[in-house]
């Protein structure tokens, strides 16, 4: 008999979590997992999804516009946040119950209750008093939205968490923030009517994506309604007799809005966790020191997913936990390769990319082709939208590799999971200069760019 409770306990019924969880169990060992919310993570419950849900109901009202032009006749409309909310509320329940179910099926232990650390290999459950051993324990607790606590009057301020139950659509809001979230945000407010204003500390939204494509999509976002306030951030807020939100720039300018949402990025959820009792090492922002195999500096303490601060993508946690699983029970050791990662933004228009943005490709070599596309959807030739696609191929000139892909316009993310799998199979430009062209589609823009628009030599 095993001197511990379990072979493998999860904190954190995350996406990262509840896949080690699932696949340890599904090798033979005995596993418990501690959630003390709801099961799903940030992706499910609070993220990815409701999110994505929203921009889909966002998308209508120009979709109601668009269809004139194909000769539809659409009468009058109206949209109810109030619908919208119970439907999302009842697909997350439904979501929850099937990462519940997967879990039991497999075997697991679930215990409904936060999980801290007594020491290496003892775990409290606040919920009960009761501690649990185990001989590999795996911190998959994610993260939580950043509020700045020195401006006066925060506490009127909301994250992403709280957008996603509002009681009433506001009809002013300002989302602070340029990232994919604050982008994606501001994109779904004004898509459902509300007057949106972004206000953003940098001169370009976007920060860290290939700067062709930040550009680009921060004119459409422009274009579409959405007013972009740019190299300024709020320096106080306050809260109105008439319940209306008074927000203080640091360029002196004043906004009244209804609802006042941050979006300034994401910190470990470390706190109070007990790392120190385990020894575990942190970062100075709370998060969880690994190496490539996600172990920590204590050889049978493990952490994934955004709790290491690494790459704050679900299926990289995902990927991350599995790997955990393998290695430790499955007689299967390997290692994610974070390298070449492709992603998309649910922004409006949508990002989608994969590979090197043109400025890490120049640390690459200083000998690049670019290869650029920009042009109005064939959708829009009837609709009349002054609307652009962008599509970008970055070229290593030495080899004819493809370093990076990045686009922008409908279905990018779709188009971005299939250029993943091209660059990790080192597709070179020749690769993609062979393939037949799909016509008419916005896609075979990529296999059809034959000059560069721009050659860059060292």
């Amino acid at each position: 008999m095993s001197e511990f409770d379990f072979d493998l306990f999860v904190i954190g019924g995350g996406s990262g979590g509840v896949r080690a969880a699932r696949i340890a169990a599904s090798h033979g060992a005995k596993v418990g997992l501690a959630e003390e919310y709801r099961y799903g993570g940030t992706c499910v419950i609070r993220g990815c999804v409701p999110k994505k849900l929203f921009v889909y109901a966002s998308k209508f009202s120009e979709e109601f516009e668009d269809a004139e032009g194909f000769g539809w006749a659409v009468g009058e409309r109206s949209f109810s946040w109030r619908q919208l909310i119970a439907a999302k509320d009842k697909e997350i329940s439904r979501l929850e119950g099937i990462y519940r179910n997967n879990l039991e099926k497999t075997g697991v232990e679930c215990f409904d209750s936060r999980a801290e650390f007594e020491d290496a290999h003892t775990l409290r459950l606040t919920a009960t008093g009761q501690t649990i051993t185990a001989k590999h324990i795996l911190i998959a607790t994610g993260g939580s939205a950043n509020l700045d606590q020195k401006i006066p009057g925060i506490e009127h301020a909301i994250t992403s968490n709280e957008a996603f139950h509002l009681e009433e659509l506001p009809e002013t809001v300002m989302v602070v923030g340029g990232g994919y979230i604050a982008v994606e945000f501001a994109g779904i407010f004004n898509g459902l009517g509300a007057e949106t204003h972004l206000m953003y500390r940098k001169d370009v939204i976007l920060n860290g994506f290939d700067m062709d494509l930040r550009h680009a999509v921060h004119e459409e976002v422009a274009k579409k309604g959405v007013d972009i306030l740019t190299e300024d951030v709020p320096a106080a807020i306050a809260k109105r007799p008439d319940g209306r939100l008074e927000v203080t720039s640091q360029r002196g300018k004043t906004y009244v809005v209804d609802q006042l949402m941050y979006a300034i990025g994401r910190r470990p959820n470390t706190e109070g966790l007990g790392l120190e009792k385990a020894g575990v090492a942190m970062k100075k922002n709370g998060a969880v020191v690994v190496d490539t195999a996600s172990r920590t500096n204590v050889e049978h303490i493990f952490a994934v997913g955004d709790v290491t601060d690494r790459v704050a993508l679900t299926p990289v946690a995902i990927r991350e936990g599995h790997a955990v699983a393998d290695t430790l029970f499955g007689n299967n050791a390997w290692i994610v390769d974070h390298s070449l990662i492709a992603t998309a933004v649910f922004s409006q228009p949508e990002l989608g990319t994969v590979g090197l943005t043109q400025e890490q490709a120049l640390n690459v070599t200083p000998n690049l082709d670019i290869y650029r596309a920009k042009f109005r959807p064939m959708k829009h030739t009837l609709t009349g939208r002054d609307e652009k696609m962008l599509m970008k191929i970055i070229v290593n000139a030495d080899n004819d590799k493809v370093l990076g892909v990045h686009l922008m316009g409908p279905d990018s993310g779709e188009l971005a999971q299939t250029l993943g799998i091209c660059l990790q199979m080192g597709a070179t430009k020749v690769d993609f200069d062979r393939t037949v062209a799909v016509h008419p589609t916005a896609a075979e823009e990529l296999v059809t760019m034959r000059s560069p628009s721009e050659k860059l030599r060292g």
